[in-house]
């Protein structure tokens, strides 16, 4: 067992919730900084059954003192960035805000960090929205930088002072770059869990009709479970580095919808509307990552078939929308990845 301490912002989100249960099962203390808001925050955890065993720090990325206060407070040895302004449609209408949170605020805790013990190990955690108009087919740490959207723009800022930091202060900081990861704890307003959602409402009687924007668009898809066992392995590494995390395949939202409407018997074809609403203004029309570093360094590969990733996505939206109430649990996943 460990007596390590953990400090997680964005804790009360999908990867902050899988990787509070990580790091609890790994014996350590998490600490998870709260920003107050009026909505229910803690779903996630709950749902995870791991809310009770977090200490909970108010603090906001905005506010440099209390990030500076919670690490002082939580002792950690180990900073997860997490937090963030991270539906990329809504960075268009909040690009300050945005630039503020996911940006700037991932400056704050890098400084915190910096001015209350140096010697912890930081986890960024950067996007695959950062490659934008790819110049390469498959992503790499090393392919060029193209960010199209007010978000991408933000977390390539946050990922360059990760590298900044990294390099004029020593800090053991390192940066995953995740594709798209989701899991019945995403937000509904993310298109795998708005497409799962949808699903059980139609099958339901509740709904009749998906309306969506470029469903030819292609993504990287992988289980957020998986990927928060990768920003653990990052931290314990001798030597900080940056990663791309992802699966290697990538599927259109048309394919993703497919499989989500034939796990209830339904065709896509019959509910699916396209709605220019839903087209983003520059448009990022194909993601694909390779993780070859990730798998030689870390030794991290995805565990999970995106067919098994959205059928689970779907039974736990079933099961919540029958009862209006969150019921979903966290889906067993087993079986390894396929690999071309």
């Amino acid at each position: 067992m460990s007596n390590k301490k953990a400090l997680i912002t964005g804790i009360t989100g999908q990867d902050g919730a899988y990787l509070a249960k990580l790091l609890l099962e790994k014996g350590y203390s998490v600490y998870g900084l709260h920003a107050r808001r009026s909505t229910d925050t803690l779903w996630r955890l709950r749902e995870l059954n791991v809310a009770q065993d977090v200490h909970f720090l108010e603090g906001d990325l905005t506010d440099l003192s209390s990030l500076v206060r919670s690490m002082e407070k939580s002792g950690a040895q180990e900073v997860y960035n997490l937090g963030a302004q991270s539906f990329v449609g809504t960075s268009w209408e909040q690009p300050i805000v945005t630039a503020q949170v996911t940006g700037i605020g991932a400056l704050h805790v890098l400084e915190a960090v910096r001015i209350v013990n140096p010697k912890a190990r930081f986890y960024q955690a950067s996007t695959s929205e950062m490659f934008g108009l790819i110049h390469e087919a498959m992503q790499s740490e090393t392919t060029p930088f193209y960010p199209r959207s007010p978000y991408g723009v933000a977390k390539l800022y946050a990922h360059w002072m990760t590298v900044n930091y990294r390099e004029s202060f020593g800090l053991h900081a390192s940066s995953g770059i995740l594709f798209n990861h989701e899991s019945p704890l995403r937000g509904i307003e993310f298109v795998t869990r708005k497409v799962s959602d949808a699903v059980a409402r139609i099958k339901q009687g509740k709904q009749k009709e998906l309306r969506l924007g470029n469903i030819d668009a292609k993504r990287d898809w992988g289980f957020a479970g998986d990927y928060v066992e990768a920003m653990w392995l990052m931290l314990q590494q001798d030597t900080a580095d940056d990663y791309v995390i992802a699966t290697g395949l990538t599927t259109t939202v048309r394919d993703m919808c497919t499989i989500a409407f034939a796990h209830v018997g339904l065709k896509h074809e019959d509910y699916v509307v396209i709605d220019p609403l839903f087209y983003r203004p520059a448009e990022v029309e194909v993601l694909l990552g390779n993780p070859a570093k990730a798998k030689a360094k870390l030794g991290w590969v995805a565990k999970t078939h995106l067919d098994t990733l959205i059928t689970g996505m779907v039974d736990a939206d079933m099961a919540r929308v029958s009862k209006e109430g969150f019921l979903g649990s966290e889906p067993k996943f087993a079986e390894p990845l396929a690999r071309p």
